[in-house]
């Protein structure tokens, strides 16, 4: 029986991402090294027997920051419509893994990265020290606290749930538990931010972002959530995948 899939990508290494600082609005590519990650994730893990099945994708949305989509572009997944942006850097070289992927590539707001507000370009003992100064709590916690001039936890929630229910609703209900060879597909893909990502994972399963738990997403990182028993009413999050064997 089918079970649709939600496949989260961080997108690649940063300057900012690498020494801490938060990024949200700013836009800055990635570094060579990312770049080179995240081919690297693309050949492991996007083709007809790898983890993302490129002609199984139904829809892909992507962040409208530059970081996001260059990663997109570097994934090679073989789309076969152009894509809504002028690519940011050159096409990879090696062949697509497939080249029948017909799933419409979509850039929305709606998983852009978490607004720092105030908080934008600097780390976290930076955020802590100017909270102090303005005689804020000094324990600093995103999920709790947002961001002061930025989105709150409750604005963010409200943004990635709105996501969520679009994907279930348009893509997911139509395919959940029936037999896989009469299934459409159903699988999504979004490339997006560190913090929106974690925000969406912990929606997905219906968690308050205060209460956690806490998720990690390295750059260039991937994620998988799902559902138990082939049922929409059992979200639920993969937390390893086994290797097809052809």
């Amino acid at each position: 029986m089918a079970t649709p899939r939600v496949f989260i990508v961080r997108h690649g290494e940063t300057e900012w991402s690498l020494n801490g600082r938060h990024t949200g609005r700013t836009d800055i590519p990635l570094t060579a090294n990312g770049e080179k990650r995240v081919k690297a994730t693309g050949k492991a893990l996007v083709g007809n027997d790898r983890l993302i099945v490129p002609r199984q994708l139904s829809h892909i949305y992507v962040s409208p920051r530059k970081r996001a989509q260059r990663t997109f572009e570097l994934l090679n997944l073989g789309i076969k419509d152009p894509l809504p942006w002028h690519e940011h850097g050159d096409k990879p070289t090696d062949k697509p893994a497939c080249d029948d992927c017909s799933a419409r590539v979509e850039v929305t707001e709606a998983i852009r990265e978490w607004d720092y507000g105030d908080y934008e370009g600097i780390t976290s003992p930076e955020i802590r020290d100017l909270r102090e100064k303005q005689g804020l709590n000094r324990d600093w916690d995103i999920w709790r606290d947002g961001c002061v001039g930025g989105e709150s936890p409750e604005e963010v929630t409200k943004r990635v749930d709105e996501l969520i229910a679009e994907i279930r609703s348009k893509y997911h209900s139509p395919v959940i538990g029936k037999p896989k060879g009469e299934a459409p597909c159903g699988d999504i893909l979004i490339v997006a931010h560190g913090h929106i990502l974690r925000a969406f994972a912990m929606r997905w399963v219906g968690k308050t972002l205060p209460e956690g738990p806490t998720f990690l997403l390295e750059a260039g990182g991937i994620g998988t959530l799902s559902y138990e028993h082939h049922n929409i009413n059992e979200p639920a999050i993969l937390l390893g995948s086994a290797f097809i064997i052809g």
